[in-house]
């Protein structure tokens, strides 16, 4: 009898132990995580709330060790070689290498409701309107932006009558007379400009009627899938981080300032405080900071392809997910810790 007892607890001990194993909270993942940004050290806001969340310790708070890198033009490469965890990008961008090469990369939080790209003219060219575009020059980086060719056909301009030229980076080539109208990135030219004495008329697709976006995070998918709570506490640590950003300037200029040495702190002050203005709209407000919806995605993801910016139709299910926004927003408030 006695020998029976003994098994007996023997086994609700070993019972109670598995029991006490399945039942406890799992630890994150991967806790040493590498960000890389797209581009280099400066106040965009993806780099902000990552410099943010680094210096006041959020990071720490949600127990991750966060490697940021900076890389010109090779982040998704990093990204897809396994060399980041995530990374900043547009979403035409991520949109494009969705469509191809189909890379499996997934957004998880988007800062610009409005999208980066404006086109900027002299106050005093007499260009007012886009039917004032007719019989000037337009000078873009790389390739055509599609918003131009959307404000085009939105105000019915004739673009017969608008010379096209590429003119790389420099906007002096606006300030010299060689462009009467230039592709600029929102919060960094039209500051520059201003910066050598000339005032500017912008023009924004989006107030034209068209869906834009700006920048992202992005990780890839199979990290997403198989480290969903390390992606949840990177993206409540981040949009904390957003937080702090928007209710202390100064001071987060000067954590912008720690990473961009040398940089001109006006000229963060400018790029920082314009993409607060797009990051947030009445979805922002009702939801939190980063949310996104398949509408906007799907909306973009159209016009991009009316509009020669991508050369394939994608599943705009399989570009973004929501789930770890999810997460960590209660009626918009952010759940911290």
């Amino acid at each position: 009898m006695t020998r029976v007892i003994t098994i007996s607890l023997a086994h609700i001990v070993l019972l109670s132990a598995l029991l006490a194993f399945g039942c406890s909270e799992p630890e994150p993942e991967v806790k040493s995580v590498r960000f890389v940004a797209g581009y280099k050290a400066q106040a965009n806001l993806p780099l902000v709330a990552v410099y943010a969340a680094q210096e006041m310790g959020y990071f720490a708070e949600q127990g991750l060790e966060v490697d940021i890198q900076h890389s010109i033009g090779d982040s998704m490469n990093l990204l897809m070689g396994g060399e980041a965890h995530f990374v900043s990008a547009d979403a035409g961008y991520t949109l494009k290498l969705k469509s191809d090469p189909g890379l499996p990369i997934v957004a998880i939080a988007l800062f610009g409701q409005r999208g980066q790209q404006s086109f900027i003219s002299l106050s005093d060219s007499g260009i007012s309107e886009p039917d004032d575009w007719e019989g000037k020059t337009f000078g873009y980086k790389g390739t055509i932006p599609p918003e131009y060719l959307a404000i085009v056909n939105s105000a019915q301009v004739d673009r017969s009558r608008i010379e096209e030229v590429r003119v790389g980076y420099d906007p002096r080539v606006l300030t010299e007379g060689q462009v009467d109208l230039l592709a600029v990135f929102k919060s960094n030219e039209p500051n520059i400009v201003r910066g050598l004495g000339f005032d500017v008329v912008a023009f924004d697709a989006a107030d034209y009627g068209m869906q834009t976006m700006g920048l992202t995070y992005v990780t890839r998918e199979d990290f997403a899938e198989e480290n969903p709570e390390t992606a949840t506490r990177f993206l409540k640590a981040t949009m904390k981080g957003m937080e702090y950003a928007f209710a202390n300037t100064e001071e987060a200029l000067d954590m912008v300032l720690k990473y961009a040495e040398g940089e001109d702190r006006e000229h963060m002050r400018y790029m920082m405080l314009e993409e607060q203005r797009d990051a947030t709209s009445p979805l922002t407000e009702q939801n939190g900071f980063g949310w996104m919806t398949a509408e906007q995605w799907q909306s973009f993801h159209d016009s991009l392809l009316e509009y020669e910016g991508l050369s394939n139709a994608v599943d705009v299910d399989s570009v973004f997910t929501d789930r770890f926004l999810d997460e960590i927003y209660e009626d918009g408030v952010l759940q911290w810790p």
